[in-house]
């Protein structure tokens, strides 16, 4: 078993330990969704509240050991896959960091959520610019455009301006801890503008490699 799947093992079996130890003491209604202030508007059973997020880990995890065996461009994955393995971990550290959050919110504790969001979600963008750089083609990693899946070329090229741009929005989410009021805007929008630069940038470069040649 690789070290990083022993980690997200271990997550996950702590995530139950917690639930399992903190299910007597929470509501029978558990808050589960916050609006864009950071305020709940939204509730489920008391079961589905302590256990969703580990069994979601667990799914992951299994999803993560499958992804590299099924890919038909595996072994492209292997190139990068010291990068993915830290992403895959820092995946399971990030949905253990909201589990805690949510334990603790109906525990009784009160906080802006997005505000608490903000710095682990700023520091998954950024290392999502990191794997996206260093990805190679593949069929389940990356920027998978027809454009980029049809060269690798235009593959690398749009991976590394992604990447760059990826690691922008990790830094730009940071703002969000001093902009409440705006903070998932300035989460969201610069993913979501991204994104779409990076699709229709890979395009523009198959047409331009494709013209070439």
């Amino acid at each position: 078993m690789r070290k990083s799947e022993i980690i997200m093992l271990l997550i996950i079996i702590l995530s139950f330990a917690i639930g399992i130890y903190s299910s007597p003491h929470m509501p029978e209604k558990v808050a589960s969704h916050w609006n864009t202030q950071g305020q709940v508007n939204g509730y489920i059973s008391k079961f589905w509240g302590v256990f969703l997020m580990p069994i979601i880990s667990a799914g992951l995890f299994l999803l993560f050991i499958i992804i590299p065996k099924i890919d038909p461009l595996k072994t492209n994955i292997e190139g990068f896959r010291k990068y993915f393995d830290g992403f895959v971990i820092l995946i399971m550290v990030f949905l253990f960091y909201l589990y805690l959050l949510t334990i603790f919110w109906n525990s009784g504790y009160t906080f802006n959520m997005t505000t608490f969001l903000s710095p682990a979600l700023a520091i998954l963008f950024y290392y999502t610019g990191i794997l996206i750089e260093n990805a190679k083609r593949n069929w389940l990693i990356g920027i998978r455009t027809p454009w980029t899946m049809s060269s690798d070329k235009v593959w690398d090229k749009t991976h590394k301006i992604g990447g760059k741009l990826f690691k922008i929005a990790g830094v730009v989410a940071l703002l969000a801890i001093f902009f409440e009021s705006f903070a998932i805007f300035i989460i969201v929008v610069p993913v979501i503008l991204f994104s779409i630069f990076t699709v229709v940038y890979s395009y523009f470069e198959y047409k331009k490699e494709n013209s070439h040649g």
